[in-house]
């Protein structure tokens, strides 16, 4: 990739909106003790940075030879968007496929950015279904498919994200990381390609979701891997399959440069930066700001660092299942399944267990019929995690049988 291929297409960028702000992050900067700054992706007027790559693309096609009319593409998320605002800059009709099951809000938003010029057809339960759909439509229509990654005219408009982190540091500020969130590959492949030379190879590190490390299963075998089975909840970085060119240009990297993230971890991050920075991100979003909680903080201090936060496509029906995936991470909520004596007074026994800082959450009878005992779910919340081990020994000094199934993902999806 060219530098200066970039640096033009940054330019041209700049029709549509200006430079996504480089902000210094007083509250991380102090919690790790680093000068941590933040590219604000999440600012671009689609809240993501797929607007660049969708942008560049667009413009390239319609100023080649080949002209090209209609418009198509197949995505649930941040992709559908950025297609839809650029139809709209030029006045290009476009379609977009997005499977039946994708929330009426994203749904809603794309057709507002593209309005007047896109159509949405729902097609499908998952997303391959409505790839094929979009595949066919444009040999039927003639329309030109826009990729969500695997394309280097979206991976140079990715790039222009590391284009302006270089115009925007401080002067003289030599990056000792940059922190880049990993799906499909196209920003990675972008900013590493644009940043060679300037920073040193080392200083990358890639995040995926600890349910979707397609790079770096990929880094580990050599070659391109498909994941049998992604963890869908962090869903604008959860792939099966890194793209091909994207992979040609991350290859050289180190498996070990990947960061695998738990799906819950980054809950605990998109809490804490709305309840203290006021910022709105949506898990993708928050996805490298988490892998700093990962790193030595040896390691970190007195560095400069780079991270980049992709998007703020947040959809707050999912609110609660943030904020109790946060604190089942953060070790305050825990499900218990206990056996209860069925006698009067043992609920009384029990609630006496608990300490001043405990409070149950949640109480359900599982089973009824038994003489004897019942099975009961419990939920507790508490300020501080230590307060549980004060409580199971409570459990066993009164010689209460208990399971712990926080963390036991079948029974969770189940019951929880």
């Amino acid at each position: 990739m060219m530098k200066n291929a970039v640096d033009h297409s940054a330019e041209v960028l700049r029709s549509l909106f200006p430079p996504t702000p480089l902000q210094h992050n007083v509250h991380l900067s102090d919690t790790y003790g680093a000068r941590i700054f933040l590219k604000r992706e999440d600012l671009s007027p689609v809240r993501s940075y797929k607007i660049r790559g969708a942008f560049n693309f667009f413009r390239k096609a319609l100023t080649g030879e080949q002209q090209t009319e209609r418009f198509v593409c197949a995505s649930a998320g941040n992709h559908a968007q950025g297609f839809a605002f650029v139809c709209r800059h030029f006045k290009k009709p476009g379609v977009v496929f997005m499977p039946v099951t994708t929330p009426p809000q994203k749904i809603g938003k794309t057709e507002s950015f593209g309005a007047g010029f896109i159509e949405v057809r729902l097609v499908g339960d998952i997303f391959d279904d409505c790839y094929a759909a979009a595949m066919a439509y444009a040999d039927e229509t003639n329309a030109l498919m826009v990729p969500p990654f695997d394309h280097d005219d979206i991976i140079e408009g990715q790039a222009t994200v590391a284009a302006e982190i270089v115009s925007q540091l401080p002067e003289r500020a030599d990056v000792d990381l940059v922190v880049i969130p990993a799906g499909g590959g196209g920003l990675a492949a972008g900013m590493t390609s644009y940043l060679a030379g300037r920073v040193d190879r080392d200083a990358f590190l890639f995040c995926e979701p600890e349910g979707a490390p397609s790079l770096k299963r990929s880094l580990e075998e050599g070659k391109r891997v498909k994941l049998e089975r992604v963890d869908n909840f962090v869903d604008g970085a959860a792939v099966a399959q890194i793209g091909e060119r994207n992979f040609d240009a991350l290859k050289g990297f180190r498996a070990d440069q990947v960061m695998l993230v738990p799906e819950n971890a980054v809950c605990v991050t998109i809490s804490e930066l709305l309840n203290i920075e006021g910022m709105v991100l949506e898990p993708a979003g928050a996805l490298a700001i988490s892998a700093l909680d990962r790193l030595d903080k040896v390691r970190l201090a007195g560095k400069t660092i780079v991270v980049v936060v992709s998007g703020g496509n947040f959809d707050f029906e999912r609110l609660p299942d943030v904020k109790e995936r946060a604190m089942r991470y953060s070790g305050v909520k825990k499900y218990y399944i206990l056996r209860m004596a069925q006698r009067p007074g043992a609920l009384r026994d029990f609630l006496n267990m608990l300490g001043p800082e405990d409070d149950i959450a949640r109480f359900e009878y599982l089973k009824k019929s038994a003489r004897n005992f019942g099975s009961v779910l419990i939920g507790i919340e508490t300020k501080r995690p230590e307060n549980f081990t004060a409580l199971t020994r409570a459990f066993e000094a009164a010689g209460l049988r208990y399971e712990d199934i926080t963390d036991n993902e079948v029974l969770s999806s189940l019951i929880i």
